[in-house]
């Protein structure tokens, strides 16, 4: 096994403690990538605080990875020593499956193996990016292109393509009316990602404090959801919303505000269940629906469409030592907008 430096969970209060983690040596297909930045995603507080399910401490988050290979196994093809990659939400499926054989990694039937967290085919633990080196089976492994700077190309790898898929899959295009609800790490690349396609694109949070960056960014409208007559006047206006928040908001509220035909599309994960009317629903023939993350293919492509367009996420870098007070500033939503961790601050444990 291969000894790397990591920051641990060991528990759901914390702190991070720096730590080191074992790493499989590497298989015929295996990359070694030395991680040189990792954004922090919400997600990563909700699995260590335990809010989605039982964890298994020490637990190292991290799935928006962004680095150089280092070392390649004897049957490697797509990559070679010094490329320029990343690693999302994911590090492997069964591959056999209709959803895996369709390009849909992230749907695979048996549950792919999340980056962290879960356990992989070889009986390990998986830990995440807030480590110095990670490997990965070349088939889970994405270029980052020359053009996107690895800081902020890092939460791509959640952020954009959580946001890209469903705004790819419901066909935002020049003519269609996108809205996103919330302007955090997940909402600005919503934003930013609607545009570029050419759809006229509204933000959708609960004041009018980020009007300016959301303008900035690419929206073309901004609306404080506080107000209500924002939903009077934005009644039946769209034909797309994505819902980015990750709490319990007013679905049914949210709901009015498509067009016929017009789809609602989860990609927050709150913990708790959303209610829904049905009457919210048949009225207008209105689809709620959710998606999550994209399969590797898609994953290029949307990484490809960023460099094409000049998008990357609007970030803060920070030291290893700071991840405990940039989570508590996460749950604050105190950043403008994703934390990334400079991993070459980390040290030896």
């Amino acid at each position: 096994m291969i000894q790397v430096n990591a920051h641990a969970a060991f528990s759901q209060e914390g702190p991070f403690k720096l730590t080191t983690i074992e790493r499989r040596e590497l298989l015929p297909q295996d990359v070694l990538i030395e991680i040189k930045y990792a954004g922090i995603c919400h997600s990563d507080i909700h699995t260590v605080r335990g809010e989605w399910g039982p964890v298994k401490y020490p637990l190292v988050p991290g799935h928006e990875i962004a680095g150089i290979v280092s070392q390649i196994g004897s049957g490697v093809t797509k990559y070679a020593v010094g490329d320029r990659v990343g690693v999302g939400c994911m590090v492997d499926s069964c591959g056999e499956c209709s959803s895996c054989r369709q390009g849909e990694e992230q749907y695979c039937l048996e549950g792919n193996t999340g980056t962290y967290g879960a356990t992989d085919r070889h009986g390990h633990y998986t830990q995440g990016g807030y480590s110095t080196h990670i490997v990965v089976t070349e088939d889970f492994v994405v270029r980052i292109p020359d053009s996107l700077p690895l800081d902020a190309a890092a939460p791509l790898l959640c952020a954009g393509i959580t946001t890209y898929s469903p705004l790819r899959h419901w066909g935002a295009a020049p003519g269609k009316k996108v809205a996103v609800v919330g302007l955090g790490g997940l909402g600005h690349m919503a934003v930013k990602i609607a545009h570029a396609m050419g759809a006229e694109v509204t933000v959708l949070s609960q004041s009018l404090k980020k009007k300016e960056d959301g303008l900035q960014l690419g929206a073309d409208h901004y609306y404080a959801t506080a107000d209500p007559e924002t939903f009077k006047q934005l009644a039946g206006s769209f034909d797309l919303i994505i819902n980015t928040v990750s709490a319990q908001v007013n679905i049914n509220a949210f709901l009015s505000l498509l067009a016929l035909d017009g789809t609602l599309v989860n990609v927050g994960a709150p913990a708790d269940p959303l209610a829904v009317n049905a009457f919210s629903l048949i009225g207008h023939r209105r689809s709620f629906a959710g998606s999550m993350i994209g399969g590797i293919r898609e994953t290029q492509e949307m990484l490809d469409f960023c460099a094409e367009h000049q998008i990357a996420s609007e970030i803060e870098v920070i030291s290893a030592d700071q991840i405990d007070e940039a989570w508590e500033r996460v749950l604050a939503s105190d950043v403008r907008y994703r934390f990334v961790i400079d991993i070459s601050t980390m040290g030896k444990a």
